[in-house]
């Protein structure tokens, strides 16, 4: 990426800062720590090179209004009757049927059930797929993601310009941002009153066997290394990386951690089997809504780590133009705030903020959806591995989750 003069605006300032030196990952979830899951995501990590790019499947989408929509879980407004409403006002205004689908746990065993269908070309099941920065770029590699049509799109007009020209796509061809968020550390506040402050006040004795972490490497290690002092956003290699795996497989063997999951962490924290977690931000807002007002999130003294998700039309789909029509519905901006309010994530549409004043003033206000200058630099990108990097970390990391 070529450098150019840093905008004015202080948050973007921020953020372009951190994108130039890495790319901006997003949470990974495994369903669990077995060794099924695993497996997939090791295999996922090696697979697809030396192979002839897939061709794109031909667009009926002026014969076919339909889209199937795979996304994560609590990351779309809900009513209580389990509708979404931005989707609905979308299907009533375009007559397109949206079938959305919790079907991502994971980006590593996502891509592993799908990656076959993908090399050949075909029709996973999906028109459309959140997934995180770093993985959006092993798709984009292989071939595996639809050349997006910008005329399709207008409301591209208002991505803010730090997400605009990512290493890992220029120009945004293949992919747009989607939500982006924190991971950092939280707790029962009825089992905790004094709080937690670092990763480490979670070895403390009392929560022994309490305690959970999150299955995505990057953020959890991320976590560790920051614990440590490392600049996970810098130069940094192999020792600085095995010092903090050491630190956690300690913790699980020790019987400190008593689960490394995914999105079934919540029911963790719901049931109490756990009382303290590295979590991810928005995800707090949600089950406090849910479930009661008993849990507090935090960037933690060292630092949390910052990540983003993003839209693409896997190559075998055949209703991209439809895909694209949504995505800038979700551009515009009273549509990209009613999103927030519900899900508390890092909204990537400029204009959000002022459409949410409308909401809650106190909305446009929370900086985990809207974070000024400040609570942005809390924030650490975990820098962009090489693909012996990735293998050798990842492999490291889900031995820990094998014997867990």
């Amino acid at each position: 990426m070529s450098a150019r003069p840093l905008p004015q605006d202080p948050i973007i300032r921020s953020l372009i800062a951190q994108a130039r030196r890495a790319q901006l990952n997003r949470r990974a979830l495994l369903a669990g720590a077995g060794a099924g899951a695993s497996a997939l995501a090791l295999a996922a990590c090696s697979s697809g090179g030396g192979q002839a790019k897939p061709t794109p499947a031909a667009d009926k989408s002026d014969s076919d209004k339909t889209l199937n929509w795979a996304n994560w879980a609590a990351y779309i407004d809900e009513d209580d009757d389990g509708n979404y409403p931005t989707l609905e006002a979308f299907t009533e205004r375009t007559g397109i049927e949206v079938n959305y689908e919790v079907a991502v746990d994971d980006n590593n065993t996502y891509y592993g059930k799908v990656k076959d269908q993908l090399a050949l070309g075909q029709d996973i099941g999906a028109d459309t797929v959140c997934l995180t920065d770093w993985m959006v770029g092993r798709w984009i590699r292989f071939g595996y993601t639809q050349e997006l049509d910008h005329a399709n799109i207008p409301n591209l007009a208002n991505l803010t310009p730090a997400l605009r020209d990512p290493d890992f796509d220029p120009g945004r061809a293949y992919s747009v941002p989607w939500q982006g968020g924190f991971a950092g550390i939280c707790w029962n506040k009825e089992a905790i009153p004094g709080g937690l402050e670092s990763v480490e006040d979670l070895w403390n004795p009392d929560l022994k066997g309490r305690v959970g972490v999150l299955s995505e490497m990057r953020d959890t290690m991320g976590l560790l290394m920051l614990q440590n002092g490392v600049d996970i956003a810098g130069d940094w290699g192999d020792d600085e990386y095995s010092a903090a795996i050491d630190v956690l497989r300690k913790q699980v063997e020790d019987g400190q951690v008593r689960n490394i999951k995914g999105n079934s962490y919540l029911e963790d924290l719901k049931s109490e089997d756990t009382l303290a977690a590295i979590c991810w931000s928005g995800d707090i807002t949600v089950i406090n809504a849910e479930a009661g007002d008993k849990w507090e999130f935090a960037i933690p003294s060292a630092g949390g780590t910052l990540w983003n998700d993003n839209f693409l039309v896997p190559i075998g789909s055949s209703r991209k133009t439809n895909a694209e029509k949504l995505i800038d519905y979700y551009y515009e901006p009273e549509v990209a705030a009613e999103v927030a309010a519900w899900v508390n994530y890092i909204t990537p549409v400029v204009g959000a903020k002022e459409a949410a004043m409308a909401i809650d003033p106190a909305l446009a206000e929370n900086p985990l959806i809207f974070p000024d200058e400040a609570f942005l630099e809390q924030a650490h990108i975990f820098r962009t591995l090489s693909g012996a990097e990735e293998q050798k970390y990842q492999a490291e990391f889900q031995s820990i989750l094998l014997g867990s």
